[in-house]
């Protein structure tokens, strides 16, 4: 199976919905998956995750498949952090946050970094409680069950000879990205929440093995966003960074 992780879009965050420059990126993302086509397509019920989605449903004649669980607003409240004033941001925006993250003692815990004292009045472990649930169950339903305890998944059914690979993408977000893809790849949330970056409508790929007892999702692109370079849309990166 190839399995597509797509960012929205460039976004209107209030109301909810995409910029003209997100509508364009739509457009291109939609041009991309018609040359290898998609067997299923699922987005988060948020309406910019939704508007990315909706071109390249239209182009493939494919039904859009909503998944609350992946709105960004769960991810928000499980993996942000109070900074005065009744207001949150992303754990991974605050520096204060960044050197806990990075510090010996919470790399040393690996997978329980959430249970590091320092974090007891934050939501972090129900947040990766709740996406490893999500996750597991999502691939499961995809044909793939994830053992933990060995960092791989299992093919349920076995692809035919000669069979084509099933080709799936999920629509979401940055935030929700982070700990989503974190928890597909086992690898702890303050690695990639702090070092990987998901910019506008880029596509990020993995291979999973339908033949395989026991293998990881092997990664074949991260954030890739040729389509725009192929629709002549060249944009910065994101609105905190220009590379």
């Amino acid at each position: 199976m190839i399995f597509y992780y797509v960012r929205h879009g460039d976004p209107i965050y209030d109301p909810d919905s995409l910029t003209e420059l997100g509508h364009k990126q739509a457009a291109a993302l939609a041009k991309r998956f018609a040359l290898t086509g998609l067997d299923e397509i699922y987005s988060s019920t948020s309406m910019r995750a939704r508007m990315t989605a909706e071109p390249t449903c239209k182009a493939l004649g494919k039904e859009m498949i909503l998944l609350d669980w992946a709105n960004e607003g769960y991810a928000f409240r499980d993996f942000s952090v109070e900074i005065g004033d009744g207001q949150r941001r992303w754990v991974f925006h605050r520096d204060e946050y960044k050197k806990k993250f990075w510090s010996a003692e919470v790399r040393a815990l690996g997978q329980d970094w959430h249970k590091h004292p320092c974090f007891a009045r934050e939501r972090f472990s129900e947040g990766v409680a709740r996406i490893d649930m999500e996750t597991d169950a999502f691939f499961k339903s995809l044909g793939f069950e994830h053992d933990r305890k060995n960092a791989c998944y299992r093919s349920l059914q076995k692809r035919v000879e000669g069979q084509e690979e099933k080709r799936v993408a999920l629509f979401a977000h940055e935030g929700f990205g982070k700990a989503f893809l974190s928890s597909l790849m086992d690898l702890p949330y303050p690695y990639v929440a702090t070092r990987c970056e998901l910019t506008h409508s880029s596509v990020t790929v993995f291979h999973f093995d339908d033949n395989a007892d026991a293998a990881p999702p092997k990664l074949l692109q991260w954030s890739n966003d040729s389509h725009l370079y192929k629709e002549g849309i060249l944009t910065p990166y994101n609105h905190w960074s220009i590379i």
